[in-house]
């Protein structure tokens, strides 16, 4: 098991033995996800993968969001942005703006990239160490 994984599984026996229904809801989410996967596949997800799986969960927050708030109903888009702060527990600290600037900047050093139509070489070299610490939609708008 992985040790993010192993953290998380944690965290819900706080949420249990605290009472916290609402944190205690977001982790059973996280963890329904983790599985489905892992039976899907028929393996056990390493860190990486977790982290994937947090991030989409991210993603799909936010997106519910927008659609919620475009639909003037901000008391469920208030419900989705609590989630991504429960999600966010389990993510990596985020990167400051300097040093995703510094990232993309040496990606496209080592990429060797001169125009845009180069630009999935260095996603491909950032996508890595910016999993779950960075929306790479800000990125690609940077790059």
């Amino acid at each position: 098991m992985s040790e993010l994984l192993a953290h998380i599984k944690n965290e819900m026996k706080v949420a249990m033995k605290s009472g916290d229904k609402a944190r205690l809801g977001v982790i059973r989410l996280i963890l329904a996800a983790i599985k489905q996967i892992e039976v899907d596949e028929r393996i056990e997800l390493d860190d990486n993968r977790v982290l994937l799986v947090l991030d989409k969960m991210v993603k799909q927050r936010r997106e519910s969001i927008r659609q919620y708030t475009d639909g003037n109903r901000t008391d469920l888009a208030d419900i989705e942005a609590a989630e991504i702060l429960i999600i966010q527990d389990f993510l990596p600290q985020p990167l400051t703006d300097a040093e995703i600037d510094a990232m993309v900047a040496q990606a496209v050093a080592d990429s060797g990239a001169t125009s845009i139509k180069e630009m999935g070489k260095v996603m491909a070299l950032l996508k890595e160490p910016m999993q779950g610490r960075a929306d790479m939609s800000v990125v690609s708008t940077k790059i």
